[in-house]
């Protein structure tokens, strides 16, 4: 995920550079700061999801019939 956050930081720098050239109010400043709330928001959205499974899930996933990987309601 470090990766991401490196990501983040190059459109961040690049944002304030264009700011700085074209000036706050300018669209491409807003756009330049909306691909930062993307990259933003996806990071986010990997915390949430935990994209990474267990090495026991990935498991069942291939193996769904396994004694082990078997859910049984109450």
């Amino acid at each position: 995920m470090s990766d991401i956050h490196q990501k983040i930081q190059e459109e961040r720098d690049q944002a304030r550079e264009v700011c700085e050239i074209k000036g706050d109010g300018s669209a491409e400043c807003a756009a330049a700061w909306d691909a930062v709330e993307e990259l933003q928001a996806e990071a986010s959205h990997q915390r949430e999801r935990g994209d990474e499974k267990t090495s026991f899930e990935q498991y069942c996933d291939a193996n769904p019939e396994a004694d082990e990987c078997r859910v049984y309601d109450n």
